[in-house]
């Protein structure tokens, strides 16, 4: 089964993924923004038994950026790592930034009506000026 670590800038909070990812996305919303410090986040969604922490959950700060989202990180460097999700409970959003033996690219770009306005998006993926609906609509208009 393919393994996938990750870790945050002081390497002191290491975690796990197993298996595939779900879609990967390019969110150019305000709040991944602002968390990221780049003009959008590149991010995928994953069943939480394939999430695995290795250390440093000591570390872990989590700070909740809506009703519904949680973000993780950690409170020595400050690197942001995972989402989690009150209405999907079984469901984590990661980061790939933070990730090492990513092979999935991404799939579309997502709250593009709020992106970056310096910023240009030139990659020829699929653009969605919101959430599209679903991860399957992006990958049945993508192939």
């Amino acid at each position: 089964m393919k393994r996938m670590q990750g870790k945050c800038l002081c390497e002191a909070v290491k975690y796990e993924i197993s298996g595939k990812l779900g879609a990967v996305f390019n969110c150019h919303c305000s709040k991944c923004r602002r968390w990221h410090g780049a003009p959008f986040r590149s991010r995928a969604s994953i069943d939480v038994s394939q999430f695995k922490l290795v250390s440093g959950k000591e570390l872990l700060s989590t700070f909740k950026s809506s009703d519904n989202v949680t973000k993780f990180f950690c409170k020595v460097c400050g690197s942001s790592l995972h989402s989690t999700y009150e209405n999907k409970p079984d469901v984590v959003g990661v980061a790939l930034g933070p990730l090492e033996g990513v092979e999935s690219k991404p799939e579309a770009n997502i709250f593009t009506a709020s992106k970056a306005s310096w910023y240009e998006i030139c990659d020829g993926l699929p653009q969605y000026e919101s959430w599209p609906g679903s991860e399957d609509r992006v990958r049945k208009t993508n192939l």
